[in-house]
């Protein structure tokens, strides 16, 4: 496996996912695209394999960037046929990774523009410094989002957030990704790994069973009407009910004890 520019370190129960290309502001090409899938389907074969990895954070390399977008250079000369196969490619990787069964948190370090804005949107949640710029330039460059933004962004804030925003271009900071629903937190920039750790580590408290389950409900439950996703949420709720993780949950409510640990089984 050859992540030249992705490194994944592994924190008890967390993994780490860092796109490291500092000297470029870590923007994404063919290259980093094909490496983000790797480093995904070797955290799916991890997870496979029985390793207890419960949340897997995504950031940038360097004090500046998250992902400053794609590569310009590369993209400049392309025709309708290669400018197709290089939007199956981005697709493909950040669908890979919103797909993961465990949860996976952004931390947004600064500038998150275009592909780096749509590579956040792939992550289930996002926490940003207080330095984050996060916008869609593409129509600035004559072309739309491709990774995922005309679609992510309007299921997350609402049409009119994405239209806004991929229309006219507008950069906003940190504290406005959070009004408008965008992120769930704000840190200072010297604290984020450090909040972004401690609400990875209550992710990683909870049964981790139940929260996979949860994922695949909402995920699913995205993509269909409303019965048939409460048919997704009954069958992840009973399955629930096979696993040592329900009756340890259950017992020590009952029993009150704070000293619940979830084995993942």
């Amino acid at each position: 496996m050859d992540l030249e520019h992705v490194i994944l370190d592994t924190d008890g129960y967390k993994v780490k996912m860092t796109i490291n290309k500092p000297e470029t502001l870590n923007a994404l090409n063919t290259s980093l695209y094909n490496q983000i899938e790797q480093a995904c389907n070797e955290i799916r074969r991890r997870l496979d394999e029985g390793e207890d990895i419960r949340c897997v954070i995504v950031t940038g390399a360097g004090e500046k960037s998250f992902v400053a977008g794609a590569d310009i250079g590369e993209m400049s000369n392309m025709n309708l046929a290669e400018a197709q196969r290089f939007g199956v490619e981005c697709n493909r990787a950040f669908r890979n990774l919103e797909t993961l069964p465990v949860p996976v948190v952004a931390a947004l370090n600064g500038y998150t523009l275009g592909g780096g804005l749509e590579l956040a949107l792939a992550c289930d949640l996002r926490i940003a410094s207080k330095k984050a710029r996060l916008a869609f330039p593409e129509t600035g460059l004559g072309i739309t989002p491709g990774s995922g933004g005309t679609q992510r962004m309007s299921r997350l804030a609402g049409p009119a957030v994405a239209m806004e925003m991929i229309f006219t271009g507008r950069m906003i900071n940190g504290e406005e990704a959070l009004a408008m629903g965008i992120v769930s937190s704000v840190a200072e920039p010297e604290e984020l790994m450090d909040v972004v750790n401690a609400f990875c580590d209550k992710i990683c408290q909870k049964a981790p069973i139940a929260i996979r389950a949860a994922k695949r409900a909402i995920l699913n439950g995205l993509e269909c009407d409303i019965d048939t996703g409460l048919a997704f949420e009954i069958e992840a709720f009973s399955q629930c009910f096979t696993t040592e993780d329900q009756k340890e949950g259950m017992r020590g409510f009952l029993e009150k004890r704070k000293d619940v640990v979830y084995k993942n089984k």
